[in-house]
């Protein structure tokens, strides 16, 4: 309980005094009267219901000055720029419906889906009808809740203490990132939580994603993890919450430009904040050291390898080299960099004009200081400032007397 009294504490002190921003505009405003405004089409009583994966139902009733000529809906999830246009068929009352397709034409899990009608009226008028928000979730699974702030939890296997354990753990990531990563709590996060890596994979693929562990959906500050609840169940909320929350973190402190830096960066700080990093990381690291199965980091500044054993490697990779970046520049090289790829270098050059190294040579100043590879280059380069000295302490008194000698030579020659 007291883990739990810290936690609260912890998330309500770093939540910011501001109201929740709802994504939702203003709905449609209701009729006043019997008659419609002649400047507009009022869509009321309109209804929107989904099998996550399956169907996304549209029902409405338009009110119209006019006879109805033809009618639209239109709709596309809040982050998508293109919209997706369905005629429809207006029965004598106005009532409408249609049914959209969600296993062919995905949208993902717990996205927002904003939606508009237009009618076409007889007269050649076409109006348009305020747009309204719908939350598209996984509603196959009885979902229970918890918050604390803006901080929800939301699990659907486990007991109280299970949501109470996820809180507990969202606040102890919020506490480790808080120096490295800007927080901001002035809009909620949502962590929902599949009991296991089966169903989580499967929301994932009726949402159009490919399999993963975790995902953030940052812009929206929705957390998809699977943790099995168990003996086992707070080491790992303690690694895989507080790694998806930093991703939230970092693009509400980056904005758009978050998905211009580098994946090795973006991963590589979420893998930081982790309570108990995975301690096969090490081994890893090692054994690629060894049999020199390094991924470059040129190549995980895009995407991480589709393979398991591949993204593994390149998350330990990742987590390692930002933690020596960090300790070789301080927080302050990390912000440097970030701010830097925010600009719109590219992945080498961003390195080179915030830390004055190139991408490479910082790559291989890691392998040597992190997986000791390289030794003798190591201490030559350690050594170097001392034979520097060395040689300037000894090339003058060794000079002059090669130049005395030089003098001597010629009085004898000129003596001859």
């Amino acid at each position: 309980m007291n883990a739990l009294r810290n936690s609260i504490r912890l998330i309500a002190a770093l939540a910011l005094p501001a109201l929740i921003l709802s994504l939702k505009p203003n709905p449609a405003r209701a009729e006043s009267a019997s008659r419609p405004s002649p400047q507009e089409t009022l869509v009321v009583e309109s209804q929107v219901t989904h099998e996550f994966g399956k169907s996304i139902s549209f029902t409405a009733k338009i009110h119209s000055p006019a006879p109805i000529q033809s009618a639209s809906l239109l709709f596309r999830a809040v982050d998508e720029e293109a919209t997706r246009v369905e005629t429809l068929q207006v029965a004598a009352d106005g009532s409408t419906a249609f049914v959209y397709d969600a296993s062919l034409n995905v949208f993902s899990p717990f996205s927002e889906i904003v939606y508009w009608y237009q009618a076409t009226l007889d007269d050649g008028q076409t109006h348009t009808s305020e747009p309204r928000t719908y939350s598209y979730t996984d509603n196959r699974f009885p979902w229970r809740d918890a918050s604390q702030g803006l901080v929800s939890a939301h699990w659907y296997a486990g007991d109280d203490a299970f949501g109470a354990a996820a809180l507990d753990s969202a606040g102890a990531g919020l506490s480790a990132m808080k120096d490295i990563i800007p927080v901001s709590l002035a809009e909620p996060v949502h962590i929902y939580i599949y009991s296991n890596v089966n169903d989580l994979n499967a929301t994932f693929s009726l949402g159009g994603r490919d399999w993963a562990g975790g995902h953030a959906h940052a812009d929206l500050g929705v957390i998809l993890v699977a943790v099995p609840p168990g003996s086992g169940q707070a080491l790992v909320m303690d690694s895989i919450i507080p790694h998806e929350l930093a991703h939230v973190m970092m693009y509400r402190a980056l904005g758009d430009s978050y998905y211009d830096q580098p994946v090795w960066l973006v991963e590589g700080l979420a893998s930081m904040v982790e309570r108990y990093p995975n301690p096969d990381y090490a081994r890893a690291l090692e054994i690629a050291s060894v049999n020199g199965t390094l991924i470059p980091f040129g190549d995980l500044c895009a995407s991480f390898p589709a393979d398991s054993g591949s993204a593994f490697l390149a998350y330990a990779q990742s987590q390692s080299f930002v933690s020596y970046i960090r300790d070789s520049f301080g927080v302050s090289g990390l912000s440097r960099l970030a701010a830097t790829y925010s600009d719109g270098f590219d992945c080498d050059l961003g390195a080179t004009k915030a830390l004055g190294s190139s991408l490479s040579q910082l790559e291989a100043r890691w392998r040597e200081a992190a997986l000791g590879m390289n030794r003798g280059g190591v201490a030559f380069r350690n050594l170097l400032p001392f034979l520097l000295l060395l040689f300037i302490v000894l090339i003058v008194p060794i000079w002059g007397a090669v130049d005395v000698i030089r003098q001597r030579r010629r009085r004898a020659a000129k003596a001859r």
